[in-house]
């Protein structure tokens, strides 16, 4: 981008010069070019609606023009951690809100503090209350709110119903009864990929919620708590090795969350721990009537989930243009148009979901019903941290490691790294 603004005033220079000296005149373009970072849509009609996005923005913009980069998640990690404060940087980047990621690059002076622009485009009246907290917890404004996802565990009807399940589960020993239910009628309980380490730590977070209860929770992930000593740390990390051993499916360890999925689009697993973006996953692969969602059975009350910004950096050449766009992007319109597609929930107090399926009936309840929110601990940890517990979690699922002792050593890490 900053290549081309320089080829741009070099070629009005030439223009100048040339218009001087009685010559031809040079076409001159003051076009902006914005660099937009994005992971991967989680589906085929989503990334249309992203191209489609562009397109319109352009239309009514048409001095500044959009290229868009889509990464899968591990990628677009590593390429921002790599770029920023380089000339490689993009203008915006989409990146989760918690303190491990998303406060991550904010620490490293990568996100431009914003609240100039939220005054300007007035965005504290456009968006929810829980969509603002992740936005404003480092001071300032970093990052603008696209989307609040919740996690939950889809299931599949018929599975549930051949395994003699009747009700849904509403506490974890429910829902471990559930997936012997399952395993005893021969049906794969869930489908996990084993490749992308976030994954599976979906489970083990859900276990320690449930296990520890909020309150000891985050004092786990905020080292207020000793992992080695909290009984509740090593019962989540004995069950997560059952599960992982009777309960998931065969070779996960070496396939990814996409391969996994296609596990449960065709029927071969009976449950999938993903977010309110599946819905779409689902109505591209599969007949979404046969399958149900109930929120995860931790007993807290809190939802599992996560939000995602959208970020200016700090050495963007076009701060300005780029929050136009993301003013554009979070408006009424085109929320109401991409409702459903990236999230069932929209971070735009003016965009009501419908309920005109059971999917989506059900996410509008968990959402409702949910007090407070817990988030994945990948942005709840710091990248070393993370990358610690995705190791022993790893050496436990794989059964490397005794779970009686993950806790404990999870703690050395904290204790030597401090």
């Amino acid at each position: 981008m900053r290549l081309l603004k320089k080829s741009v005033v070099a070629l009005v220079a030439m223009s100048m010069v040339a218009g001087c000296s009685g010559g031809s005149d040079v076409a001159s373009s003051d076009k902006t070019e914005l660099s937009w970072w994005v992971i991967n849509p989680p589906s085929p009609t989503a990334a249309e609606a992203q191209e489609k996005m562009i397109a319109d923005f352009e239309a009514e913009n048409p001095d500044i023009k959009i290229t868009k980069t889509n990464r899968a998640i591990d990628a677009h990690k590593d390429s921002l951690r790599t770029s920023i404060g380089t000339s490689a940087a993009p203008d915006i980047y989409d990146y989760w809100a918690g303190p491990g990621l998303g406060g991550e690059l904010v620490e490293r002076g990568a996100s431009e503090d914003i609240s100039s622009y939220y005054t300007e485009y007035k965005w504290p009246e456009r968006f929810t209350e829980a969509a603002m907290g992740p936005v404003t917890q480092y001071g300032g404004h970093h990052g603008v709110p696209w989307k609040l996802n919740g996690e939950a565990m889809f299931y599949n009807k018929a599975l549930f119903e051949k395994a003699g399940i009747t009700e849904l589960p509403t506490t974890l020993d429910e829902l471990n009864d559930a997936a012997a239910k399952l395993k005893d009628a021969g049906i794969t309980p869930i489908e996990f990929g084993g490749t992308v380490n976030w994954h599976v730590m979906r489970l083990l977070d859900t276990f320690l919620e449930g296990y520890c209860g909020s309150e000891t929770f985050d004092k786990l992930v905020t080292n207020q708590a000793n992992w080695g000593e909290e009984e509740c740390v090593t019962e989540s990390f004995v069950n997560l090795e059952k599960w992982a051993s009777d309960y998931f499916n065969p070779g996960f360890i070496g396939i990814n969350n996409d391969e996994a999925s296609s596990l449960f689009f065709t029927g071969e697993a009976a449950m999938a721990l993903e977010g309110d973006w599946f819905n779409a996953q689902l109505a591209d692969n599969a007949e979404v009537d046969n399958f149900g969602v109930f929120a995860l059975p931790t007993g807290t009350g809190r939802m599992y989930g996560f939000e995602q910004a959208m970020y200016i950096t700090k050495d963007s050449d076009s701060k300005d243009a780029a929050a136009k766009f993301l003013d554009f992007m979070m408006s009424e319109p085109v929320q109401e148009e991409t409702l459903g597609l990236f999230a069932s929930q929209s971070v735009n107090k003016n965009v009501t979901p419908t309920a005109d399926d059971e999917l989506s009936a059900s996410w509008n309840e968990i959402f409702e019903n949910a007090e407070g929110l817990y988030m994945n601990n990948d942005q709840n940890l710091t990248q070393a941290q993370t990358t610690e517990y995705w190791r022993i979690q790893n050496l436990v699922v794989t059964g490397a490691l005794d779970p009686e002792e993950a806790g404990s050593e999870f703690q050395k890490f904290l204790d030597s790294s401090n």
